[in-house]
């Protein structure tokens, strides 16, 4: 089992930054690959960015490429997802989640959830 908890949402203006982060406890967190997913009323969970367990992979949906960057520290048990140049659109409850299956980003593929922050970017 793995209790991951999210944190550093908040609000802020478009073009500003955040920094959010997810700490992991239970079993290693170096087993596991990590996503980020953000959802917002009345749609899907939408995948974000991933990495894989050691953090030498990344991935990133076409919506926040170049904007935001996902990184690890497994000594610390941490995934972070700096977010840069933030939008209105890119307002949501942002997730991260853990899974042994690499290379997905598919939410049926993660198998522990943190329960979000919350991301509001004003225009």
């Amino acid at each position: 089992q793995v209790q991951l908890v999210e944190s550093g949402g908040g609000l802020v203006q478009a073009g500003g930054s955040l920094r959010l982060s997810c700490a992991a406890s239970g079993r290693p967190f170096s087993a596991y690959a990590v996503g980020w997913f953000r959802q917002v009323p009345g749609m899907e969970r939408e995948f974000v960015a991933r990495i894989s367990r050691a953090g030498s992979n990344t991935y990133y949906a076409d919506s926040v490429k170049g904007r935001f960057t996902i990184s690890r520290d497994n000594a610390k048990n941490t995934v972070y997802l700096q977010m840069n140049s933030l939008e209105p659109e890119d307002t949501a409850v942002y997730y991260c989640a853990a899974g042994r299956v690499s290379y997905s980003n598919d939410v049926r593929s993660y198998d522990y959830w943190g329960q979000g922050t919350r991301v509001t970017v004003s225009s």
